[in-house]
């Protein structure tokens, strides 16, 4: 039986990636990091790309593959990245246990 993951995908996620990456050139993967900016200080950022460094976690799902550098690893470990469909719109959260505060919207937080 393998470790847990530090950084958790959940189905809907792993759904919607592989619909994203369908129409992209193959071995496209969703790119997960965080920065600094925001409204609460740092925030999240999704990128496409098929280059993988050496250092990046790779989780895998369903056949959707995310890549997170090791300093964003840092600020998500012990998160879950979902995929919400809601009726005030469609998106990626990340429920994070290490934030201490997050903006209206889902995309920036504090520590």
């Amino acid at each position: 039986m393998s470790a847990q993951a530090p950084v958790a995908l959940t189905a809907s996620a792993a759904g919607r990636i592989s619909e994203i990456v369908a129409g992209e050139a193959p071995g496209t993967m969703l790119r997960v990091s965080v920065e600094g900016g925001g409204c609460s200080g740092f925030q999240y950022k999704y990128d496409l790309t098929t280059a993988r460094k050496d250092d990046d976690l790779l989780l895998e799902r369903d056949g959707a593959r995310v890549l997170i550098d090791p300093v964003s690893l840092g600020f998500l470990a012990g998160a879950e990245i979902d995929f919400v469909d809601a009726l005030i719109g469609a998106s990626f959260q990340i429920r994070n246990p290490n934030a201490t505060s997050s903006c209206g919207c889902g995309t920036s937080f504090a520590l």
